[in-house]
């Protein structure tokens, strides 16, 4: 199973989902970097679960405690372990799983290829572990601090946000439970996503990043293109059925002429079709992509599946899970991008 990422700065993870703690360490931080142990703090507050009626409702403080390689507030050079301790979990509530399998969920695939799983909270495959991903991504971010990335809602279900990111107010993304910078499509979405909620079924829908400030010639071709290995951290995380950077897409369906990007004298570029990357390698200009994640496996509906022995069954949804992982997702996504960003930063070096 593998349980790292990244070349120089990286993480390895540890933990499920109702273990007695989830946890990791980071390896390849350069030494005398300033830690703002709160700031870290507040990027899993904005993970955790229980924060609003449209997230899972159990209640994790997600309190992390860092073990080694940071001393008077700086880092050391040394390995950072920490550890993020399981307060609340109801174990019970995933006993009628113990033999059966959820559709689309990894019980199945999990159990064929290891012969055991955990079945309590899905284990090792919980989305509880991208907390662990939090802390390292809130690390990174501090690592380059000049570098700005903004995630945010961009639709729920057949609900988008037209606007341009160009448009908006990234300051604004935290004043609404789903985290779209829109009020009025924002308080759409939040309805959509509880109304959900109450028939007992889930949603999906996209966050989109946008990176700023990037120094021209991060990535490393040909097969650690910067854009392969932020398309590689988006697919890891639960739930990611796409992602696309740029024009995506839509640019499958232009000409040439309208596609390329013209340049201005100073290197930069009229339009941004290619979306900051140009040859897997940054050009300066800002990277922009969105990530599809599906709706939530788990609902609270009678379903039909198969148990261990392949007998027919039928299966209700039990527990606490969130009707829409979008709004959750958000800071999981910025987290992924800092760990991939702070890593071709110092491989640049």
């Amino acid at each position: 199973m593998s349980n790292s990422f990244g070349n120089i700065f990286t993480i390895t993870t540890f933990g499920e989902s109702h273990g007695e703690a989830i946890g990791g360490v980071i390896d390849g931080c350069p030494s005398g970097i300033e830690i703002d142990i709160e700031a870290v703090q507040n990027e899993l507050n904005r993970r955790k679960p229980g924060q609003s009626k449209i997230v899972t409702q159990r209640k994790e403080p997600d309190e992390v405690q860092f073990l080694s390689g940071i001393f008077e507030g700086k880092t050391t050079g040394a390995s950072i372990g920490f550890i993020i301790k399981n307060v609340h979990q109801r174990s019970n509530d995933y006993f009628h799983i113990k033999d059966s399998f959820r559709p689309s969920h990894a019980d199945y695939t999990y159990t064929k290829k290891y012969g055991h799983r955990d079945y309590r909270g899905g284990g090792r495959t919980s989305a509880r572990e991208t907390a662990n991903w939090v802390v390292g991504g809130a690390v990174a971010k501090q690592v380059i601090p000049l570098i700005k990335i903004h995630a945010y809602t961009s639709s729920v279900g057949d609900l988008f946000l037209e606007k341009p990111y160009q448009d908006l107010d990234f300051s604004k993304i935290e004043d609404n439970i789903v985290r779209c910078p829109d009020d009025a499509i924002a308080e759409q979405m939040i309805l959509k996503i509880d109304k959900i909620r109450k028939q007992g079924d889930t949603i999906g829908g996209t966050v989109t990043c946008v990176i700023q400030n990037v120094p021209v010639g991060l990535g490393e071709p040909i097969f650690d293109k910067l854009h392969a290995q932020l398309g590689k951290a988006m697919l890891s995380i639960n739930a990611v059925k796409g992602f696309e950077y740029g024009s995506g897409f839509c640019g499958a369906k232009m000409r040439g002429s309208e596609h390329n990007d013209m340049f201005n004298a100073d290197g930069s570029t009229k339009s941004n079709l290619s979306g900051g990357i140009q040859g897997g390698i940054s050009n300066g200009m800002d990277i922009y992509f969105r990530v599809a994640f599906k709706p939530v496996a788990t609902i609270m509906q009678a379903q039909q599946t198969i148990d261990k022995d392949g007998n027919m069954v039928e299966m209700h949804g039990k527990g606490r899970h969130d009707p829409c992982v979008v709004p959750r997702a958000v800071p999981i996504v910025e987290a992924m991008a800092a760990l991939v960003l702070a890593d071709f930063t110092l491989l640049n070096k």
